[in-house]
């Protein structure tokens, strides 16, 4: 083999890169407000953050992937919905202190750069953030042929958003007695892909969801639920009773144990009613092709919440007339130190 030459023949296309970037900057440009300053494309985003909005600003920011939903996706060469996923996964983690979002940044490492996929990626992305009204401010796009196989990629992202102090959403407020109710997850969202994908090869992708107008593959591949305006509705509804949300819990990865008590003061934790809510087929599919036991299950997946708000007695029949689409599945119980913290009852 001779000896590279050139960066092209080491594997890294730059003109390809820049016609990659041209996509980008026109899909990004899309999402901007005027907080954002010099548009999209300089070494740093610059954003002018406004803190009279939130009386003793708190910045809240975090980050986050896909995991290995992004093998379903490049296996069924569909790369418009995973920007998607990204962009919701790493909101619904801020969401849960009563953040605002601000802006996103993203990054995307490939094998091979190829323009058209990058632009159905990216196009993903910067089309949720505009659904949400969040501007997508900047980012990066690496080829990287010895690290990353071809027709492969990673994605990533990170998130920034902004909460008043006494507006922070932590838990303290939460008492035994208090109501769980679980906002409904669109699928598996971007958890427990590893444990799927081999339950559900690729093999099976094609093949109808059972009871389903679905493929798997397409149940597989279905976005991960936003809930910015369902929270912002349930935190504005539970107001108005004369209270607030005690906790919420975005569903990821670790499933209920990994993330209910996470949000709920120490010595506390959540009785969750068994049956309380409707779960969808891809789950069933999973547990009953692969013989996952239950514990297996709200271990892994969401199975069908994906989020959860803790709201005192008095204010649930506010919280669930408020979001249609939100059930009362179960109670705050005091737990001994030690105990499992998520008890299925």
């Amino acid at each position: 083999m001779s000896t590279p030459r050139t960066y092209r023949e080491a594997g890294v296309d730059v003109a390809e890169a820049e016609r990659a970037v041209e996509r980008i900057a026109r899909a990004a440009s899309s999402t901007l407000t005027p907080s954002v300053l010099g548009g999209v494309g300089g070494f740093g985003a610059l954003f002018r953050f406004d803190p009279t909005t939130h009386p003793d600003p708190v910045l809240v920011s975090s980050t986050d992937g896909v995991g290995t939903k992004l093998k379903v996706s490049i296996e069924l060469g569909r790369h418009d919905t995973i920007g998607v996923d990204l962009v919701h996964a790493c909101l619904n983690d801020i969401l849960v202190t009563g953040a605002d979002p601000l802006f996103l940044l993203d990054y995307l490492a490939v094998g091979d750069l190829r323009a058209e996929v990058v632009d159905e990626i990216v196009g993903g992305v910067a089309g949720a953030c505009a659904a949400n009204g969040i501007p997508l401010i900047g980012g990066e796009t690496a080829e990287l042929p010895d690290l990353v196989a071809p027709g492969e990629y990673d994605l990533a992202g990170f998130v920034v958003g902004v909460v008043a102090r006494a507006d922070i959403i932590d838990g303290s407020a939460v008492r035994a007695g208090d109501v769980l109710i679980g906002l409904p997850s669109s699928g598996l969202h971007t958890n427990g892909y590893s444990l799927a994908r081999r339950v559900l090869p690729p093999d099976t992708w094609s093949k109808p969801l059972p009871n389903d107008s679905r493929t798997i593959g397409d149940a597989l591949l279905e976005p991960h639920r936003s809930y910015l305006d369902d929270l912002r509705t349930l935190r504005r509804a539970v107001r108005e009773a004369g209270t607030d949300i005690g906790a919420l819990a975005h569903i990821t990865g670790g499933g209920w144990e990994g993330n209910v008590p996470r949000t709920l003061p120490a010595g506390h934790g959540v009785e969750v009613d068994t049956g309380s809510w409707p779960v969808p087929g891809i789950f069933s599919l999973i547990q009953s092709r692969g013989d996952i036991a239950d514990e297996e299950m709200v271990r892994t997946f969401n199975v069908g919440i994906g989020m959860t708000a803790v709201l005192p007695a008095g204010a649930t029949d506010a919280g669930l007339a408020a979001i249609p689409d939100a059930c009362r599945i179960g109670r705050v119980i005091e737990i001994p130190e030690g105990e499992p913290r998520v008890r299925f009852a």
